[in-house]
Order: C-alpha cells, then structure tokens, then sequence
C-alpha cells in the first residue's frame, strides 16, 4: 500500500449505507482495505442497525443514531481492543448494516398437491400459494445462523428454506381441518393467522420474526375444477327443456343468428326431446320391473293311452281312466303308456293311486 493509499485511509471519517433495493437484509461496509480512524462518525439510518464483527466476533450491535467511534459509545469493542485510556490510531473491525424494515410480498407455494380428506368430495389434492413478510428481530443470531461472511445478504438467499418452512406446516394444518373445500374460501384470513402463529417459532430459530402470511389461492386440480365448472352450469341452466326454448327464440329475434343458428338450436331441442323420451322409457322400465310376474301356468295333465285287444285306444284323462276302472273295463293287469314313460307298463303298477281311490265291488244282496 502506498503513501497515498495510507493516507487516505485515515480520512475515513463517515461510516453509513444507504439502500436503493428491496431485497438487501445485510450490507458490509466496504473499506477496500482501509482503516477505520477512532472516532469516525457512523450513521446508523431508521430501520437500520449496526454490526461490528472484530476477529470473527460480533463486538457491538448500535440501534439507529450517530455515534463518534471512541470508547464510550462501543464498550464491547473496546474491552477487546483493552483501550482503557483512549486510543487515537485507525482500527480494523468490519462493520455491518442490518435491514431491520418489513420485507413484504414474498411468495411461497407448494410444489406438489396436498391429499386431504373432505366431507364432501371424498379425498381431494389440494394446491395453494400466498405471499409472507418478515423482519430480522435478533441481529445477532441471524448473523451468525444465516449471514455469516456473506457481504451482502438478500431474501433470496434466504426465501427457499422458508418457504419450506411454510409449506410443510400448511400440510399439517390441512391435514387437520374439518372445513369442506368449497368453504375455504371464506377461511383463508382464519388460516393465514393460524399458519403466522405456528411457523413464527421455527423462524426465530433464524433471528427472523414473521410478522404475517396471506393465503391467496387453494385450488383443486384441473379436471375437478372442469367437473365443478360443469355442474355449475348445469344448475345455472335450470330446467332443460324452457333453456333449450329460451335459446330458440333467443335465435329467431336475432336477425343476424343466420340458419346456422337455427340448425343448431333444432338440433339441440332435438336431443332433449330425445333425452326426454329416454328418460320417460327408463321410467316406464323402471314401473314395470316393480310390477311382480304373473304366477306360472297350472302343470299340463298326463294323458294315457291304453291296450284293449292288441289295440290302442285313447288317450284318456285321469277322469276318463277313473270311470273306466269304476265300470270294469281297466283292471290292474292292463297294459298303458304315457308321455315320458320307458314302455308299456302295467295299469295296477303305473295308476296305482287311481286303483286306491276305486271304492270296492258293492257285496250279493
């Protein structure tokens, strides 16, 4: 370093940081190797604070204000650098500007749907997405948990892992709820509050406060919103039939609708009328499938046919054979044949139960 350059450092005399972004948490004075003159002025603007980090030790954190760098306004410092009667000659210490302003509108989201029970639909996959703010509150521990030697700190070094943060217990929170999915919309400010009060402890880990969470959107996915999207218009619609004749004379008083227009209202009364009537025969399948059957016809009575002399006579009813065993000319031994029997077959043998009912031969008088 030349004479110039050691000269110049010891006419650093204001020390102070001035922002122009919105994302900036952290700025370190840049010396450039200079020197720090005991009792330079150092500004610390609202919304700021002062750090001063001495051989890897955080020495003195200063609130907003002008301080003279002697040894009664950095106590801390002092007792390290043992300036117990003063000191007159330039210090090394960086110095570092802490953005203590609310950071607003950054954003989180989930990356992949989250499953969840609902009452109305079952089991539903679930997106949602919102914007947090946050504040450092603990200068100290966010220095040495998050910042480290990094000279200059913005949110988006810091955004990724809470956003995980929230988004891990939006799960949890979701998981949990009884609220029905169409009613969340009127829940989002109720579980914005409860989401800030569940994840500020894990940001204070950081030395960070968070001071809100907004719940913008939760949504379903794409086929169930068409699903919803549909049924919706179909309940808009009302009945079919006096919508289908709306559209139709919508068409006629339209001079411009052209016979396109009209070809497609017919087709549409068309397809109700055709609705209509599936509906109606389905109601007509329906009241007769209710109906019981009629009972099954009474079973068809056998017929015999029977041998008188080597020849085939007949055929005969049960009544007709009763009589003919009541007059003498059946007896057991008679040869007679039905439907479904293997041969000839005795009558004592195949009507025994007519025999049983023939009342015996009446005794001499």
């Amino acid at each position: 370093m030349g004479l110039f350059d050691w000269a110049k450092g010891q006419f650093i005399d204001v020390i102070d940081w001035t922002d122009d972004s919105n994302d900036t948490m952290v700025y370190r004075f840049n010396r450039q190797g200079n020197e720090i003159k005991y009792g330079a002025k150092l500004i610390v603007r609202a919304s700021q604070v002062a750090v001063f980090v001495n051989e890897g030790v955080v020495a003195d954190i200063l609130e907003p204000g002008t301080y003279e760098l002697e040894t009664k306004n950095i106590p801390i410092l002092t007792s390290l650098k043992h300036w117990d009667h003063g000191f007159n000659s330039p210090f090394k210490a960086e110095v570092y500007f802490l953005n203590t302003k609310r950071f607003i509108d950054l954003k989180w989201g989930t990356k992949n749907p989250i499953m969840v029970r609902d009452p109305e639909f079952a089991m539903v996959r679930l997106r949602a997405f919102g914007t947090y703010e946050i504040r450092i509150k603990d200068p100290k521990t966010f220095m040495v948990e998050i910042v480290g030697t990094d000279s200059h700190f913005t949110t988006d070094e810091i955004d990724k892992q809470l956003t995980n943060l929230i988004v891990s217990k939006l799960a949890t929170v979701l998981g949990k709820s009884d609220v029905a999915v169409l009613d969340m919309a009127g829940n989002y400010e109720v579980f914005g509050d409860f989401l800030t009060q569940k994840i500020a402890p894990f940001f204070e880990e950081y030395g960070i406060e968070l001071t809100k969470m907004l719940i913008e959107n939760i949504s379903l996915p794409e086929e169930v919103e068409k699903a919803m999207d549909t049924r919706s218009s179909r309940a808009i619609s009302g009945n079919l039939d006096e919508h289908l004749k709306y559209k139709a004379a919508e068409a006629l008083g339209n001079q411009n609708g052209g016979m396109g227009e009209m070809a497609g209202i017919g087709a549409g009364l068309a397809m109700g009328q055709q609705m209509a009537n599936m509906m109606n025969n389905a109601s007509t399948h329906q009241n007769t499938a209710a109906t019981p059957p009629p009972p099954p016809p009474p079973p068809q009575e056998k017929l015999y046919h029977v041998a008188v002399n080597g020849a085939t006579q007949g055929p005969f009813s049960t009544a007709q054979l009763k009589g003919q065993i009541a007059g003498g000319s059946m007896t057991k031994e008679t040869l007679v044949w039905c439907e479904g029997m293997a041969g000839w077959t005795a009558a004592g043998e195949a009507l025994s139960n007519l025999f049983a009912q023939t009342p015996p031969p009446l005794p001499p008088q």
